[in-house]
């Protein structure tokens, strides 16, 4: 497993994908540790791992997680998380993190985490918060003193399944001005609404601050319906099963009609931002309704209805990927050419969680980086 991004061409032109500029939206921390991070800090902590060597226990991490199933996914995380329980261990992952992102060509990327799952050797959630801003400040100096371009804001989650909600919300807010830029809710999707959380997401609404749910992933369109709703999501944490709402009806080979639901119209007309993570969409089953192979993925389908669809990881250890694999696995699937490509991270970039001047300007940037490729 490479610890660092390698360069992607696009079939199409050949230009280096891993060059162009880049924006990541959905990209958990806890998903995102270097195997031979792992290995270190869990020798610090004489925590014994299911494998020695780094390649092995990459490797270990993308096996587990291929198995059709969010909640069998979820269980490689009592890993990571394991080592990330110290300021030590937090700050590491988090400039690593940000290392590699830079690596990868991203010059924006919201990191998500959820801080009451990294509290149980002593933190406080506020230190918890302190230490991440810390790695990501050291990662972003590494990038920048070799040549490169980045921002990066903390995306704080609170676990459905937990009570915490309104105290994560509170946490976020009170960091707003030490690098948190929104909140967002994650775990296991089918049977914890985001109605749970109302008293967070009021909370949230009173102070003005933007959320994310995970939505439309393991579960279907009453999963969105809350996170609009209840949990007034700015974004999508995946919603590819919006695609359930839209019926497409082929008379023959040559006249085929779709027809939008209520939802997804609204989901559309709002241009509100879908996650979509591919690689990982096909390891947890989101897809499964359609396929199991990239080209039965909706992506596609969503992009050319006019949704606005951006490109993550989820989680680059767990599927052993980075923001440059996606597009290009996307780029060979679908025959998406460079034009597309920079649709998608104009998209994310005009759905990032930045003041509107910032966004705007981040546009520029991917603008100007894609017509010098």
């Amino acid at each position: 497993m490479n610890t660092v991004p390698q360069d992607y061409l696009l079939p199409r032109g050949g230009a280096n994908i891993t060059a162009l500029p880049k924006v990541s939206l959905h990209d958990h921390l806890d998903g995102g540790l270097r195997p031979q991070t792992i290995i270190e800090l869990a020798d610090g902590i004489g925590l014994a791992l299911p494998e020695a060597e780094a390649d092995a226990l990459g490797d270990w991490f993308a096996e587990k997680s291929d198995s059709g199933s969010l909640v069998e996914y979820l269980k490689t995380f009592d890993v990571t998380t394991a080592v990330m329980q110290t300021r030590e261990g937090l700050v590491r992952v988090a400039r690593d993190f940000v290392e590699d992102l830079g690596s990868d060509g991203v010059i924006y990327g919201e990191v998500r985490w959820a801080p009451e799952q990294h509290v149980g050797a002593g933190l406080t959630l506020d230190q918890a918060v302190e230490a991440v801003q810390e790695g990501i400040d050291e990662g972003i100096d590494v990038v920048r003193s070799g040549g490169g371009r980045i921002r990066v804001g903390q995306l704080v989650s609170a676990m459905r399944h937990a009570d915490r909600g309104l105290e994560i919300a509170e946490l976020a807010v009170r960091h707003r001005n030490n690098g948190v830029v929104g909140f967002d809710i994650a775990g296991a999707e089918a049977g914890f609404p985001a109605s749970n959380l109302r008293a967070a997401f009021d909370y949230l609404a009173q102070h003005f601050f933007p959320a994310t749910v995970h939505a439309g992933e393991a579960d279907g369109l009453d999963s969105i319906r809350g996170a609009l709703f209840d949990g007034r999501a700015l974004r999508l944490g995946h919603g590819v099963r919006i695609a359930e709402d839209i019926t497409i009806d082929r008379e023959d080979d040559e006249s085929t009609y779709v027809e939008l639901g209520r939802l997804s119209q609204w989901v559309k007309d709002r241009e509100i931002a879908l996650e979509l993570s591919p690689s990982s969409n096909l390891q947890t089953g989101a897809i499964a309704q359609w396929g199991d192979e990239l080209i039965d993925h909706p992506f596609d389908l969503l992009y050319q209805l006019g949704f606005r669809v951006t490109v993550n990881t989820d989680n680059r250890l767990m599927s052993d990927t980075s923001l440059s694999r996606e597009l290009a696995l996307l780029s060979e699937t679908f025959d998406y050419d460079l034009s597309d490509l920079e649709v998608f991270q104009l998209n994310a970039a005009a759905a990032a969680f930045l003041p509107l001047e910032d966004r705007e300007e981040l546009a520029d940037q991917i603008m100007a980086g894609f017509e010098q490729a």
